[in-house]
């Protein structure tokens, strides 16, 4: 357990900020406009990547998407990414399964 005074706050939203803020800091290129979150979809974690403020970017990412899948893994955060603008899925990629 943390001492009452420790500046360090573990709840799960500040460890998720956490993480996603560690995703940010191992890619090169998302803009910073690019918003980040992780979303269920049926039983799986996906990391959606939401460029409807940064559309421009949108193309860009996408075709360079296998360092942010590769982030996204290596981070436990999700194995499939999901390109958004708003509410409109523009892509999805996921790690191949092992067989």
């Amino acid at each position: 357990m943390a001492h009452r005074n420790s500046p360090l706050n573990y709840t799960s939203a500040d460890l998720e900020k956490a993480a996603l803020n560690r995703f940010r800091s191992r890619v090169v290129g998302l803009p910073q406009q690019c918003r980040v979150c992780r979303e269920l979809w049926d039983r799986s974690t996906v990391l959606c990547l939401d460029f409807a403020d940064c559309p421009d970017s949108l193309e860009t990412s996408m075709s360079q998407f296998f360092p942010l899948l590769l982030a996204a893994h290596d981070l436990g955060l999700a194995d499939s990414l999901l390109f958004k603008m708003d509410h409109r899925v523009m892509g999805w990629t996921t790690m191949a399964p092992n067989t």
